[in-house]
């Protein structure tokens, strides 16, 4: 239906476009070398077509973005908004003669406020850059997407991006307050606010937290922040089987394995369950991959090592009642860390598990199908099926706190008929994911990789619905035509 109402250019408009476009912005800013544009086609997803842009445009300024999609809008050329390309599900991959709109260029932290516990930043703000320049103030900013040093804040908010935190902090989406927002015609909106508290109209800045660049482009955001917590403590827990795993994980989120743990003294932490700070779980097939890799000499006897983390002010106490969970659902060794330096050195496996499996074959397909807690083994258990009536290698690495899982399909992209078994194996998880009571994806966005599972998990009102959204955001299609839907 959107991609209907607009066409590529052809050849003969293509310099009107250029020429339009350099009438107000400066020449470097206006990329047209086939060889040069080509390298802005896609981002790191696999089995995501991807078309020949136009010319790449790279603005500096909210009125240059504004001259953009005036541009295209007049000239009815779409517009595909790029932050660092380090997405996984095509969602900034170009469509034939769009205009990429790469908003690396506009990369400046606006404002960075210790008392409104708020920051204000443009959108090619890379994540690991204003995660420190907060701390300086003891501040924090939570979401830690674990292409962190690369990713950029527009690029987060686009896709919803989540972390490795999220089972105490949230994702992305709770962290936006407000948005200014280059429309599809040009205008600019504000939507949201600077305050701890508002509730003025219809929520439009949750709206565009997550819509891929088709809604509008975010040229400012002003984000929340919160208190730099203490340095955090790591556990690691080996497991005979994942199922014990598992098992572990709900007895650490479930108010049980509170109450199964009585203490003399509480500390004044919390009475229900348990709120770490990262609780992750990674398969045999991971932690081998890793051990290839790194030669960190992880235990390869271990069919599941669980990795848990506290950053309260007493993590230690708070990790000897861990152990004591893990060690009751059959953990086969409990390690915690006594320090800041033996925690790093075992978040490193963790951080090394998707290069480590991408290595198994040449090439990786990641998944992020999210389930509830409660269903994290039934998932697990699922995926090793599929992967054995496919003959393919998949590792699965997990955000086990909040059910979020990533599968990795390993595969050898040369070769046709493994790709094919690859993407179906790809699909059948996606299935698996819905029929648990999940969702197709918790972090990584729809893209062009997921849209047809999209209107599957969403049905087709919802869809109806989405689709009526963005008519009237996008009345002419041009916004990141494709995806989605």
């Amino acid at each position: 239906m959107i991609m209907s109402r607009i066409q590529a250019p052809p050849d003969e408009a293509q310099g009107n476009l250029t020429d339009r476009l350099l009438a107000g912005l400066p020449p470097e800013a206006v990329l047209s070398d086939p060889d040069v544009t080509a390298s802005y086609a896609h981002d790191m997803a696999s089995f995501c077509p991807a078309g020949a842009p136009a010319v790449v445009v790279l603005p500096r300024t909210v009125e240059q973005v504004q001259h953009v999609m005036r541009t295209a809008t007049e000239l009815r050329v779409p517009v595909v908004p790029q932050g660092a390309r380090t997405g996984l599900s095509g969602a900034a991959n170009a469509c034939d003669g769009c205009i990429v709109l790469s908003l690396t260029k506009m990369d400046r932290i606006l404002e960075i406020n210790p008392v409104d516990r708020i920051a204000v930043v443009e959108p090619g703000v890379v994540n690991a850059v204003l995660s420190r320049a907060v701390a300086e103030h003891g501040l924090y900013y939570p979401p830690d997407p674990s292409s962190w040093e690369t990713c950029t804040i527009g690029g987060n908010i686009g896709t919803g991006s989540g972390g490795l935190c999220c089972v105490k902090y949230g994702v992305t989406a709770e962290y936006v307050l407000g948005l200014d927002v280059v429309l599809a015609d040009g205008r600019l909106m504000t939507t949201g606010r600077r305050t701890a508290k508002g509730v003025a109209g219809y929520d439009l800045t949750r709206l565009f937290v997550g819509s891929e660049g088709s809604l509008g482009i975010v040229v400012r955001a002003v984000l929340a922040l919160r208190p730099k917590p203490p340095r955090q403590l790591v556990l690691a827990a080996e497991f005979a089987s994942v199922a014990a795993a598992c098992d572990a994980v709900c007895r650490i989120m479930g108010t049980e394995g509170r109450a199964a743990l009585p203490r003399k003294d509480d500390g004044g932490r919390r009475a229900g369950g348990h709120v770490p700070s990262l609780l992750e779980l990674m398969d045999r097939t991971t932690v081998r991959a890793v051990n290839d890799l790194t030669r960190m000499g992880l235990p390869e006897t271990t069919e599941a090592l669980l990795l848990a983390a506290f950053d309260t002010p007493d993590p230690a106490a708070d990790l000897a009642d861990v152990a004591a969970l893990c060690e009751a659902a059959g953990a086969t060794q409990v390690v915690p860390a006594e320090d800041a330096a033996e925690s790093e050195l075992l978040l490193q496996a963790r951080r090394s598990s998707l290069p480590a499996l991408e290595a198994v074959r040449g090439t990786s397909m990641i998944d992020d199908v999210c389930v509830p807690r409660s269903r994290l083994a039934d998932l697990f258990t699922g995926v090793e099926r599929i992967a054995g009536r496919h003959g393919l290698t998949i590792g699965v690495v997990a955000h086990a706190g909040d059910g979020n899982t990533h599968p990795t399909v390993c595969f050898d992209a040369a070769d046709p008929d493994e790709a094919a078994r690859a993407r179906a194996s790809f699909d059948e998880i996606m299935a698996l994911g819905l029929e648990l009571g999940g969702t197709i994806t918790g972090e990584h966005g729809v893209g062009v990789l997921k849209k047809e599972w999209l209107a599957r998990e969403l049905g087709p009102v919802g869809v109806e619905m989405q689709r009526a959204i963005k008519q009237v955001f996008d009345p002419l299609g041009i916004l990141n035509p494709g995806k989605l839907f």
